[in-house]
């Protein structure tokens, strides 16, 4: 029964929760329009161990959200994530940004496609099978009426995105989950558990997120 720490920063969701066998003890989660990430994140992993009872050197290893995502936000949950692993002498857990969205929700049959905002009308989005299996990994794409028009069947849309994508994706067989907008720590607990039993981890050191494209600076 492994107790982990997980945290999500990768988009404007500041979300850490800690678990112990996949159950989660205790979480703390903001969204906010600017991101506070670095204000608010150590105050929450504070918060949820003492909730919880339970102290950082108990920590059996650190769980973060790996991308895609905001490059900002990612590198902060990192960051934190490395200083945690180097200070306890404990290992890393890299939980998939997208695979943490769609496993949110739960449908009897069709696809489900968590999309992250990556600006104008671009998205970070995978599709899985109402199992949660990967049917299609990590893209950024342009949205447009044509977007995954080759898969049949109901389609699940979670994310952030989908006021601007449904002013294209009109299909009748396109629905948009709306209350499921931010990958949440409290879903990658379960996540971080499986990649523990499996031991699962990356390389402290040398890690690094996700980014899927270069940072670029604009004016």
């Amino acid at each position: 029964m492994a107790l982990i720490l997980n945290i999500e920063t990768a988009t404007r969701n500041c979300s850490v929760a800690v678990a112990r066998d996949g159950q989660v003890l205790a979480y703390r989660e903001i969204a906010e329009q600017g991101y506070t990430h670095a204000e608010k994140l150590h105050v929450f992993i504070e918060e949820v161990m003492q909730e919880a009872g339970v102290a950082l050197t108990e920590l059996e290893a650190t769980a973060v959200s790996k991308g895609p995502g905001s490059y900002t936000g990612l590198r902060i949950g990192v960051s934190a994530a490395k200083g945690l692993c180097y200070a306890l002498q404990k290992p890393m857990l890299a939980v998939d940004t997208l695979a943490v969205l769609a496993h949110a929700v739960s449908v009897e049959s069709g696809l489900i496609i968590p999309m992250i905002d990556a600006r104008r009308m671009e998205v970070y989005a995978a599709v899985y099978n109402a199992a949660h299996e990967e049917v299609r990994g990590v893209e950024a794409e342009i949205l447009t009426d044509e977007s995954f028009g080759d898969y049949s069947g109901p389609i699940y849309f979670v994310g952030d995105s989908a006021e601007k994508a449904k002013t294209v994706l009109t299909d009748v067989r396109f629905q948009f989950l709306e209350s499921v907008q931010f990958p949440s720590a409290k879903v990658m607990a379960n996540l971080a558990e499986k990649q523990f039993k499996k031991n699962q981890f990356v390389d402290v050191a040398y890690f690094e997120p996700f980014y899927l494209k270069d940072f670029m600076i604009t004016k």
